[in-house]
């Protein structure tokens, strides 16, 4: 829907206060200032004979004769709505059904609807909430204008034709800041001790209940050591188990098994590792399994589940099972651990379960010593004279050849996610381009963004990302040419026929990979195959190396990337590292050029083990392994920079790994909530200055003066680099790059 009008222009001071810049938010002078977006609109006391009232004024709205989705009642908010400025909103809302009798549940959306100064159209959504014809509904959201705009209006929209929305009030001012919360309190919590009880059963059952009527029972001959991720986390070799385990029996549901309750013993925001062996066995012992068996640690937190890890057993061995979660509000009924997940009438067994805090800081000087190995090489600077002779080095250090090293950059692949509205944000813009090296496009170049309709293909936002990226010397990656996963498919692609599907996938291919031949860095091929599959069930088993290989033919020099999410978490049985390998060899085994593999990144509570872990097996595939998509999230921003941290130095302290990207960093434009780096105001929080605080670690500097061979030795961070070099006789001063290599680098530096 285009938003007409003759163009206005953005009036830049108005909204900056407390004041609503609704007009008119309760309709006590009528319709003033309201109009229906595509739609008539109706002032109203009450409706259905008293039975629906005003919720706070005298009267309401309700938006009639709606035959589409995006009708609604709306109020043009251009002059009174500044850019860069955030702003709450809270509308309270309400269905109808137009024609009589019930309406059931939808979403109602409130939508920024702009057209900018250069007269392109943009949807921003503004908050969503579930609406029914029962009740009054609040839905709030936040709003932040990037653009210069001819005309913005917010507007009501969402349910189907039909249906009438009615609109008690309206109300969008300047959200103001909070105060963030203090870092947690850490201080009396002991790291990796187990808060279970009993965990080796030297006292039998004590601690340890059955969930459900199945039986529980102590039984030797299981493992003696202590899975490898706990410890490594606890920093034990060959700590011993007594070979004890808990067998469970006569198990009727999946979530039946072994469970403790430890809800006095968590500390708020500190992250859990999880930690167990656990194993699977026909019912009684005696029959065979007919299929592997998802096992879980479950936490049950005030009722609601929460996952600590899983694993999936594919025979009657024990299986490591690995996790972390992590509570950040001190529960208001109990937290409950428990071991769940197989079949009915399947054995389960589980021994050596470990729920222990993890100490980040502790592990945070075994990943510098990593990255000291696989980040950095040394470097000679040999500083001659003239004739080629070493420069003298002087009778004392303040006569001698001073030299001073500083990193300009480091060469590792940083990179963030940007969308198209973010380019008009000249802040944005300045934070995107000093803190980062590469770029991926949000949305702007999928399949449905580029062909939402047969035959009506645009590429304009995916241009001006690109051409904004190439001004500033930085990489992209193309994400990405098909998405496996039914629900992200346009519809129009969904009803064709399987010959009109073949070639529309053909045509796709060629469009894109033409268009951009040697533009695009890497390209995700077909994102998330590992949770979906609506092109090999359309098109058969084939067509997922089909798109590989014909992605290479036409641009034979972008790396070609599967790419999916949580296999880096030990969270999905549908996404275990084992799934991931069995999936790129398969394509391999079918042709398919697979050049990389993607981990989204995409977590919660991350637990270095855990993830080097995963990395450490998908390494032996010999393929360049990137985090595409990272993102963490906490309400607490402190808790949100540990998190960062995490992913940033596990990543980066791992041969394997060869780039990370971020999944956006600014308040408003991230995937999930209290993920951002940035806030929609450019102050720069917690854990953007974490990201920034590592950046400036990654750089290197040195300074000295050269030794009697006329020699200055260091070892750094691969990148771009600048020395000067003071003698007697003046300054001089030059760049040179280090590059990945074992050997030291030698550079002959003349004065």
């Amino acid at each position: 829907m285009a938003i007409g009008g003759e163009a206005a222009a953005l009036v830049v001071g108005l909204g900056a206060g407390d004041d609503n810049i609704i007009l008119n938010p309760e309709f006590d002078s009528g319709l003033d200032n309201w109009t229906g977006n595509g739609c008539k609109i109706e002032l109203h006391d009450s409706l259905d004979d008293g039975k629906v009232l005003p919720a706070n004024g005298k009267y309401f709205v309700a938006a009639t004769g709606r035959t589409d989705t995006w009708n609604g009642v709306q109020q043009d908010v251009t002059s009174r709505m500044q850019r860069k400025l955030l702003y709450e909103a809270t509308a309270t809302v309400r269905l109808h059904a137009g024609g009589g009798g019930g309406v059931s549940g939808c979403q109602v959306r409130a939508t920024l609807g702009v057209q900018t100064a250069d007269g392109r159209q943009q949807y921003h959504g503004v908050g969503k909430a579930q609406v029914s014809d029962k009740e009054w509904v609040q839905l709030q959201g936040k709003i932040l204008l990037n653009s210069t705009v001819a005309k913005a209006s917010i507007y009501i929209e969402g349910p189907p034709a039909g249906v009438d929305v009615l609109l008690d009030s309206l109300v969008v001012k300047h959200a103001q800041k909070a105060t963030p919360a203090p870092a947690p309190d850490f201080e009396n919590l002991e790291y990796g001790a187990n808060i279970i009880q009993n965990s080796n059963l030297d006292d039998g059952l004590k601690g340890w209940f059955p969930l459900g009527p199945c039986t529980l029972s102590v039984h030797g001959g299981g493992p003696r050591v202590l899975p490898p991720m706990a410890q490594e986390s606890l920093s034990l070799d060959d700590e011993p188990l007594n070979g004890k385990h808990i067998h469970v029996t006569n198990r009727t549901q999946t979530w039946m098994g072994p469970a403790q309750v430890v809800t006095d013993k968590l500390t708020p925001y500190a992250t859990y590792q999880v930690s167990a062996w656990v194993r699977v066995a026909g019912a009684g012992g005696g029959q065979p399994l007919q299929q592997p068996q998802n096992i879980n640690v479950a936490v049950s937190v005030d009722s609601q589940w929460v996952n600590g890890g899983q694993v999936l057993a594919r025979d009657e061995r024990w299986y490591e099972v690995g996790g972390a979660f992590r509570v950040e509000s001190k529960p208001a009924s109990r937290v409950m651990v428990y071991v769940q997940g197989p079949d009915a009438g399947v054995d389960l067994m589980v021994a050596g379960l470990q729920v222990f805090p993890v100490d980040r800081k502790a592990r945070v000087k075994h990943l510098k010593r990593l990255t000291d190995k696989v980040r950095k090489r040394d470097v000679v600077l040999k500083v001659t004279g003239g004739d080629g002779a070493a420069a003298a080095a002087g009778d004392d250090a303040s006569s001698g050849v001073e030299v001073r090293v500083r990193q300009v950059s480091n060469s590792f692949p940083l990179g963030a996610c940007i969308m198209r509205t973010n380019m008009d944000n000249e802040d944005y813009v300045d934070f995107f381009t000093k803190n980062f090296n590469w770029a991926v496009f949000g949305n702007e170049l999928k399949w449905y963004w580029t062909e939402p309709q047969r035959g009506q293909v645009s590429y304009s936002d995916a241009d001006d990302l690109l051409r904004l990226c190439s001004d500033h010397g930085m990489c992209v990656r193309g994400h990405c040419i098909f998405w496996e996963v039914e629900n992200t498919v346009q519809q129009w692609v969904k009803t064709l026929s399987t010959d009109d599907l073949s070639a529309a996938v053909t045509s796709r291919l060629n469009g894109l990979l033409t268009r951009y031949k040697g533009k695009f860095r890497h390209y995700d091929v077909n994102n998330e195959m590992l949770h979906g599959s609506f092109y090999q069930d359309k098109l058969g088993k084939d067509i997922r190396a089909a798109m590989f290989k014909t992605a290479g033919e036409l641009d034979p020099d972008a790396l070609l990337f599967v790419n999916d999410y949580n296999v880096e978490s030990m969270c999905d049985v549908r996404a275990t590292p084992e799934a991931y390998i069995d999936q790129i060899v398969g394509l391999q085994e079918q042709g398919a050029p697979v050049g990389g593999v993607g981990l989204q990144g995409h977590v919660s509570n991350p637990v270095g083990p855990v993830i080097r872990s995963v990395l450490d097996r998908l390494a032996v595939l010999g393929l360049p392994i990137w985090f595409t998509e990272v993102d963490v999230s906490s309400a607490n921003e402190h808790v949100r920079a540990d998190d960062l941290e995490v992913m940033l130095r596990e990543a980066y302290a791992h041969p394997a790994v060869e780039g990370v990207m971020l999944w956006g960093f600014w308040e408003l434009f991230m995937s999930r909530d209290d993920a951002h780096l940035v806030d929609a105001e450019g102050e720069v929080n917690e854990a953007g200055k974490r990201l920034l605080q590592l950046k400036r670690e990654w750089l290197t500097r040195a300074h000295g003066h050269a030794d009697d061979n006329g020699e200055f030795k260091f070892r750094g961070h691969h990148g771009e680099y600048h020395v000067e070099v003071t003698t007697a006789a003046g300054k001089v001063s030059q760049t040179f790059t280090v590059d990945k290599d074992d050997a030291p680098l030698v550079l002959n530096i003349k004065v």
